[in-house]
C-alpha cells in the first residue's frame, strides 16, 4: 500500500521589515512546521544497557547458569562472574562516552533574532517556524536554510562545504544552515526547518546503523555463534549420556554437562578483549582522546590508508601574515604606517584581515574620511585619510587592472599561499569604486596556520607504511600548497574533484592522486568506498557536516571536538583538544592492544579446542566427564585469565600482521592436543591403578593446569621482570589452591600413590607438549617451503 504524499505547506512571503504575524506563527506551530533539533543523537542509556545485555554470549551463559542453579550446585556458578564483569565494562564505557559527547554539543542556547509583527525578538532555535524572517549580523550562525531578502553579507561555509573562503550573498541567494556570517547585515526568510535543512539532510544518512568492523570481535562472534549452535545437540546428547551412567544423578549430569559446554565457550576472551580495550580508552583519555566505540582501536591499528581533511587536521583553521614584501621602491615604514591605519578603522572579521590586524594592531591616530568594507564580490576593502590619500587592500587582479612588473613576484608568492596587494592613491573613493590613481606599495603573503606537530605526525604515518590522502572542499591548488608545506608524500599530485563524474573516475583517482580539492560530501564517501573495495583499511578525519557521510563509511572515523556536532556523533574517536598530533599515540595504543590480545587469546582458544574435542569424545565413552565447572574456573583463572590480562598490557608497537584467528589457532593447537591426549590417557588407564573418579578428575585438572603453565612459559620467553613475576605467581597460586583449597575446588586429597602417579602424568605431559610443538613447527615449515616452491614456478 502506497504512502499518501504529504501536501506541501502554503508558503508565506513576509515583508523583511515586518516578518510573520502572530497568527501566521501560530498556524505554523499548529502544522508542526517548526525548526525541531535534528542533529544526530547519541544512544540513550536504555539502548546502551539493552545492547550490552541482549547478546548471544550472555544468553548462553545465563541458560547454563540457571541450569546449575536449579540443581543446587551453587559454587559451580563462579563462571557467571565473567559475564557480569564484561557487562559492566561495556555499559560504563559507553555511558561515559555518551555523557562527554553530549556536553560537547555546539548548538547555541542564545537563540535567534526573528522579526515578527514588525518587531525584533529573540526566540529559542527550536521555535523558529517556516518562513520566519531572521535578522543576521556579523558573527551569527545561520540556524536554518534561509533565502536572503534584504541586505548583503559574506558567509563562511567551511563546516558544510569545506571551502574556507568567505562567499558573498545578495538578495535571492540561499544561506545554508551551519554557516557563519563574517561580514554584513541582512534579513532572510527561513526556507527549510528541522529535518529539511541541508545539514539535517546530509546528516540523516549518518543515523543508519553501521556495523562495527572488527576482525577480533567478528572472530569471537563467529566462534560463539558456531559453539552456541553446536551446544544444543552436543549438550542434549552429552546430558543423555551422563544421566544414563551408573551412579550418576540428575545433579551430576547437569553439572558435568555444563562444565563441558562452558569449556567450549571462550567467555574469558570476550572479557579480556573488552577489558584491554577499555584500559586503552582510559590511557587515551589522558591524551585528550575520547573513544566512542571500543573496536575502533583495533581498526586504527590496522589502517593502511588515512584520509585527512585540511582544515582542523593539518591547519588550525586560522590565517597568518607570513611575509610583507614592499614593491616599487616603497619604504618599509610607509607600508607599516598604511597597514596600521587600515587596521585602526576597518571592521573586518574575515580570517585574512584578522591575520593582518594581529600584527598591526591599529594603534594609529589618523581619522578616516571614508571607509569601504570588504565584500567577496569586489574582493577588496579600503579607507581614505584626507590629505594622506587612500589605501586599498585586496586581490591584486581586482585592485590593479595591469600588474606589470608585479607579475613575477606575485607568481612566486602565489605558490606559497594567498597574496594581497596594498596600494595607495591620492584621490578618494567614488562611492564603492576604486581611486583612479592607485600605485602598488606591497605584496602580503597570507598562509593557513599549520599545526605545530602536523609535519611530524604525517611523517610518522608515512614511516609506518600508511598512505596519506588529503581530501578537502577547498581549492585543490591551495590544498596542494599546504600539503607541500607539511611534506606530505606526493603532495604535487592533486586533482579537482569537480572533474570526477563517475564512480570509475573516483576509483581511478584514489589510486593516482594524493590531494583532492573541491570534493563534495557524497564524493568523500565514494572515495572511502573505492579504497575499501581495493582491500584497504581506511581511516577518515573530519570536523564538518561535509565529512559526515565519509566518517560514517570509514573503517575508523576521527572527529575534532571543535567541529560540527553531527561529525562528532558519528565518529568513533573524538580528539578533545582537536589536536591531530594525538593520532600516533592512538595507533601505538591500538597496536599494543591487538598484538598482545593476539598472543593472549591463544590461552583461551586452547580451552575451546580441547573442550569441544572432549565433549564429542564423551558422547561415545561410557565414563563420567572429568571436569566440574569449578575445576575449569580454577584452571581458567590462573592459567588463562590472569596471565592473559598481564601479557595483554605490555608495550608492543609492532605492526599488525596476518589474520587474528589464524595466528591465535596456530599457537593453540599443540597445547590443546597435549591436554586432550593426556586427559584421554588418564581416563583410560586411571581405573587400572584403582583410582577413584575424584582422583582421576584431580589428575586431569592438574594435567590441564600444567599444560597451561608450559604454554605461559613459552609465551613469556624471553623473560623480563614482569614475566618472571607472572610465571612464579601462577605456579605459587596453583600450588596453594591444590594443597590448601582442594575442598572448595572439589579436588581429591593427595595420597603418596596419587602424588607418584601425578609426577608420572606431568612428566608425560611435558614430553607431549614439546613433541606437539616440534611437530606443528615442522608442518608449518614444510608448508612454507611448499609455498615458496609454488611461487618460484
Amino acid at each position: 500500500m502506497k504512502e499518501t504524499a504529504q501536501p506541501k505547506p502554503i508558503r508565506f512571503h513576509p515583508d523583511p521589515h515586518k516578518g510573520l504575524s502572530s497568527g501566521q506563527v501560530a498556524a505554523r506551530v499548529a502544522d508542526d512546521l517548526v525548526n525541531h533539533n535534528s542533529t544526530v543523537p547519541t544512544k540513550s542509556v536504555a539502548r546502551i544497557v539493552r545492547d550490552n545485555v541482549c547478546t548471544l554470549f550472555n544468553l548462553v551463559i545465563t541458560i547454563l547458569g540457571v541450569a546449575v542453579l536449579l540443581v543446587g550446585s551453587y559454587k559451580n556458578l563462579l563462571f557467571m562472574g565473567i559475564m557480569f564483569c564484561n557487562l559492566i565494562i561495556g555499559i560504563v564505557q559507553e555511558i561515559r562516552a555518551k555523557r562527554i559527547i553530549d556536553r560537547l554539543s555546539l548548538l547555541s542556547a542564545a537563540g535567534a533574532h526573528v522579526v515578527r509583527d514588525g518587531k525584533t525578538a529573540v526566540v529559542p532555535v527550536e521555535e523558529i517556524v517556516l518562513d520566519d524572517v531572521l535578522e543576521l549580523t556579523r558573527g551569527n550562525q545561520v540556524i536554518c536554510d534561509c533565502i536572503l531578502l534584504d541586505g548583503t553579507c559574506d558567509v563562511n561555509e567551511s563546516l558544510i562545504t569545506g571551502e574556507s573562503d568567505s562567499i558573498g550573498k545578495k538578495p535571492g541567494d540561499l544561506l545554508l544552515s551551519g554557516s557563519f556570517v563574517v561580514n554584513g547585515r541582512c534579513r532572510a526568510k527561513a526556507e527549510h526547518v528541522g529535518a529539511d535543512n541541508y545539514v539535517a539532510v546530509i546528516s540523516n544518512e549518518a543515523r543508519k546503523h553501521k556495523k562495527a568492523k572488527s576482525e577480533i570481535m567478528n572472530a569471537l562472534q563467529r566462534i560463539i555463534l558456531v559453539v552456541s549452535i553446536a551446544i544444543i545437540p552436543i549438550g542434549a546428547a552429552l546430558f543423555y549420556n551422563q544421566y544414563n551412567l551408573d551412579g550418576n544423578t540428575l545433579q551430576h549430569a547437569v553439572v558435568f554437562t555444563t562444565a563441558a559446554l562452558i569449556g567450549m565457550i571462550p567467555e574469558g576472551l570476550v572479557l579480556l578483549t573488552s577489558s584491554v580495550l577499555a584500559i586503552s580508552v582510559i590511557r587515551l583519555s589522558k591524551h585528550k582522546v575520547m573513544v566512542q566505540e571500543l573496536t575502533c582501536i583495533e581498526a586504527l591499528a590496522r589502517v593502511d590508508v588515512l584520509c585527512l581533511d585540511k582544515t582542523g587536521t593539518i591547519t588550525e583553521g586560522s590565517m597568518e601574515l607570513s611575509e610583507v614584501r614592499p614593491v616599487c621602491g616603497t619604504a618599509q615604514e610607509d607600508v607599516e604606517a598604511a597597514l596600521s591605519a587600515l587596521c585602526a578603522v576597518m571592521e573586518d572579521d574575515t580570517p585574512t584581515f584578522q591575520s593582518i590586524s594581529r600584527r598591526y594592531s591599529g594603534a594609529d591616530s589618523q581619522k578616516a574620511t571614508q571607509v569601504v568594507p570588504f565584500s567577496s564580490e569586489k574582493k577588496w576593502s579600503g579607507a581614505s585619510f584626507g590629505e594622506t590619500g587612500s589605501y586599498v587592500l585586496g586581490a591584486p587582479e581586482m585592485v590593479l587592472s595591469a600588474l606589470g612588473d608585479l607579475k613575477e613576484p606575485l607568481d612566486e608568492l602565489a605558490t606559497q599561499g594567498r597574496v594581497l596587494l596594498l596600494a595607495h592613491g591620492k584621490g578618494g573613493f567614488r562611492g564603492k569604486e576604486l581611486p583612479q590613481d592607485l600605485s602598488p606599495m606591497a605584496l602580503l603573503l597570507i598562509q593557513d596556520v599549520i599545526r605545530p606537530d602536523a609535519k611530524d605526525t604525517l611523517r610518522y604515518f608515512a614511516e609506518q607504511g600508511v598512505t596519506l590522502k588529503v581530501i578537502s572542499g577547498d581549492n585543490p591548488i591551495t590544498v596542494s600548497t599546504i600539503a607541500r608545506r607539511v611534506e606530505l608524500p606526493d603532495a604535487h599530485r592533486y586533482v579537482d574533484a569537480t572533474t570526477l563524474h563517475t564512480q570509475e573516475d573516483i576509483a581511478d583517482a584514489v589510486e593516482r592522486y594524493a590531494v583532492f580539492g573541491r570534493v563534495s560530501p557524497q564524493q568523500k564517501k565514494q572515495m572511502v568506498q573505492a579504497l575499501q573495495k581495493k582491500k584497504h583499511t581506511v581511516a577518515m578525519t573530519g570536523d564538518g557536516v561535509n565529512d559526515v557521510l565519509a566518517l560514517k563509511e570509514a573503517d575508523c572515523s576521527v572527529a575534532m571536538a571543535s567541529g560540527n556536532d553531527a561529525a562528532r556523533n558519528v565518529s568513533q574517536l573524538v580528539l578533545l583538544d582537536s589536536n591531530f598530533a594525538s593520532m600516533p599515540r592512538v595507533v601505538q595504543e591500538g597496536r599494543r592492544s591487538i598484538n598482545n590480545l593476539q598472543r593472549s587469546a591463544s590461552l583461551f582458544i586452547v580451552k575451546t579446542i580441547y573442550s569441544i574435542c572432549l565433549a564429542l569424545l564423551f558422547l561415545f565413552l561410557p565414563m563420567r566427564y572429568p571436569f566440574l565447572p569449578i575445576h575449569l574456573t580454577l584452571v581458567s583463572a590462573l592459567t588463562i585469565g590472569y596471565p592473559s590480562f598481564v601479557l595483554a598490557l605490555e608495550p608492543n608497537h609492532d605492526r599488525i600482521q596476518g589474520s587474528f584467528i589464524l595466528n591465535v589457532v596456530s599457537r593453540s593447537i599443540p597445547t590443546a592436543a597435549t591436554i586432550l591426549t593426556g586427559v584421554v590417557c588418564v581416563m583410560l588407564f586411571g581405573p587400572s591403578f584403582a583410582l577413584t573418579r575424584e582422583q582421576i578428575s584431580t589428575l586431569c585438572v592438574a594435567l590441564t593446569a600444567f599444560a597451561g603453565v608450559l604454554l605461559i612459559y613459552k609465551l613469556c620467553v624471553p623473560f623480563n621482570l614482569l614475566r618472571r613475576l607472572l610465571f612464579c605467581s601462577i605456579c605459587g597460586a596453583l600450588l596453594i589452591c591444590f594443597v590448601f583449597f582442594r575442598d572448595f575446588f572439589s579436588l581429591s586429597t593427595f595420597t603418596p600413590v596419587l602424588v607418584l602417579i601425578l609426577f608420572v602424568v606431568l612428566a608425560g605431559c611435558f614430553l607431549l607438549f614439546w613433541f606437539y610443538q616440534w611437530l606443528y613447527r615442522s608442518i608449518q615449515e614444510g608448508w612454507r617451503r611448499h609455498q615458496e616452491k609454488q611461487a618460484a614456478r
